[in-house]
């Protein structure tokens, strides 16, 4: 593997956050998605809003806005993001085994926002394991990836 392609090491492979500064403020969006696998019966308790815990599928979007606005700090070489948008969906997926979310992040600025919609579908899906625990120790969170992104110098890109 060659480090000097590596954008977050320097010359002597040392960790290092990358200078932002030179590069042109556009517009970038991110999508990500991810999944969590569950019993029926416990999509069906989700849907009737009989978990103990409350909402399942308001407080994991809460908990994705929450998590792709402070993405900065848990992870280390991420830039703060002035965020303008953040939109997470959260289905029932069609075979019914299980839910999937979406995130589309949307700033102004000179770095994108993958991260941050990564972090916000994980997070979200962290929070329905979290609260789903307690009747559904079999919950598994798969599949997180970024679908699409735009903007920048690398221009667009789409998962193929």
């Amino acid at each position: 593997m060659n480090i000097k392609k590596l954008s977050h090491l320097n010359e002597n492979g040392d960790a290092n956050m990358v200078n932002i500064s030179p590069k042109n403020i556009t517009q970038r969006t991110a999508i990500a998605e991810g999944k969590i696998y569950l019993e029926r019966d416990t999509i069906n308790l989700i849907a009737s809003n009989l978990i103990k815990k409350g909402d399942v599928i308001s407080i994991a979007r809460i908990a994705g806005i929450i998590g792709a606005k402070n993405t900065f700090t848990i992870i280390p070489l991420c830039h703060q993001v002035p965020l303008d948008s953040i939109e997470i969906d959260i289905k029932v997926m069609k075979n019914n085994k299980g839910i999937e979310v979406s995130s589309t992040c949307i700033c102004n600025g000179k770095t994108g926002v993958e991260m941050e919609a990564l972090v916000s579908v994980s997070i979200s899906c962290l929070t329905i394991y979290d609260m789903v625990k307690s009747v559904d120790r079999s919950a598994i969170i798969s599949d997180i990836k970024l679908i699409e992104k735009s903007g920048g110098k690398s221009g667009h890109y789409k998962i193929k």
